[in-house]
């Protein structure tokens, strides 16, 4: 059980903006871009995404913590924020699938968090001024000094925080694939296909839904030149999710240029869509305050799909390739939110389409790239 404190924390904008709450989670000072996050559910899989390594994520729903934390709904393999805002947060956990308190697993991670403070004044405050960078402190209790420190702090343009998060080590995805509440049931192919998926800071379900689906997935660090991913012979390339500014991941995006050359299907999410873009010679541009959270509709046409994401860029639609058509956008903010090679099978959506946490509209994705891998590997064969 989470021991309810009382012990004072203090939450810093880079505008002044100053707000006394509580300490929710571990002592100390931490520094980050702060972000609004709109989910009502799956705090614990937004807190282990690799995609907010370096930012402080304000959640809008203004009771956080009530269902605990478990071992199976992480994303990763460590608590990956930087910080976390709430309004109120629960101590004492009430879930049948609850192993510890949210408080409890901050302080293990030693993520320091605030609680009492308004979270609406500050989802406003970053709607307005747009995202910024901010500080949490339970030792530096004097605005002034910690907005000192928040200067201090690097913008997010410019900072490639893969590095962070990308796996050091090759290895092949070999856990069970999401449990059958999560999802229907899928068929898979009579031969496992071979997909290399390149880390960025990918999502464990991502893995889970390729592996549902009857691939072998080979996970490769993001540094991994084309050469050594092409070695694999694998029948599709995957570019992960992951965090920071993606024109500066310079590696990932020379990597991509390879292998677009060699017309294997190649399917892109969040980062990987973005990188994508690049490598095609499109630009990338920072969002206001960037779309967070499982509420967020996209599509073309008359079909929406209702969908979770996690970024803070996006791709220049008048920047885009010529070979690149526009699949899905935005309908909040109408920038592009999903692309597809007119002639080679190359696609790449910026929402996340194995929805942990949100909703499934846009699962088929998966079911495409599994398609196009077939085909390439029938047409290999003659």
């Amino acid at each position: 059980m989470g021991l309810q404190t009382t012990a004072p924390a203090l939450l810093v904008l880079a505008d002044g903006t100053a707000l006394r709450g509580y300490r929710y989670g571990a002592k100390g000072t931490t520094v980050g871009e702060v972000v609004f996050n709109t989910g009502m559910t799956g705090y614990q899989e937004v807190l282990t995404d690799p995609s907010y390594c370096g930012q402080i994520v304000l959640f809008t729903y203004p009771e956080l913590g009530n269902t605990g934390v478990n071992a199976e709904d992480v994303e990763s393999e460590r608590v990956q924020v930087q910080g976390l805002i709430v309004r109120h947060g629960c101590t004492q956990p009430s879930s049948w699938r609850a192993q510890a308190s949210l408080v409890d697993y901050l302080e293990q991670w030693r993520v320091v968090g605030i609680s009492g403070v308004d979270t609406r004044l500050l989802t406003r405050r970053l709607r307005e001024q747009g995202a910024m960078n901010g500080a949490i402190s339970t030792e530096i209790l004097d605005p002034q000094e910690l907005l000192e420190v928040v200067a201090q702090a690097p913008s997010m343009e410019g900072l490639n925080l893969v590095p962070r998060v990308s796996t050091s080590r090759v290895y092949e995805w070999c856990t069970p694939t999401a449990p059958m509440w999560e999802f229907a049931p899928v068929s898979p192919p009579p031969e496992p296909l071979l997909v290399v998926a390149v880390d960025f800071g990918i999502k464990h379900n991502i893995l889970r839904r390729l592996a549902s689906y009857g691939c072998r997935v080979v996970v490769v660090p993001a540094t991994t030149p084309a050469t050594e991913i092409l070695a694999y012979d694998p029948d599709g390339i995957f570019l992960s999710n992951g965090p920071g500014d993606p024109a500066a991941v310079r590696e990932g995006i020379a990597t991509t240029q390879a292998l677009l050359k060699t017309g294997r299907p190649l399917f892109g999410i969040c980062l990987g869509h973005q990188i994508l873009g690049l490598a095609m010679g499109s630009q990338t541009f920072k969002l206001k305050f960037g779309h967070h959270g499982l509420n967020h509709p996209a599509g073309l046409g008359n079909q929406v799909a209702i969908s979770s994401q996690n970024h803070g860029f996006a791709l220049d639609k008048d920047t885009l390739a010529p070979e690149l058509q526009i699949t899905d956008w935005n309908l909040n903010d109408q920038t592009v939110a999903g692309v597809r090679h007119q002639e080679l099978p190359i696609f790449s959506v910026q929402y996340h389409p194995e929805a942990s946490p949100g909703p499934h509209d846009a699962d088929y994705f998966f079911a495409q790239f599994v398609e196009q891998m077939q085909q390439y590997r029938q047409r290999r064969r003659g």
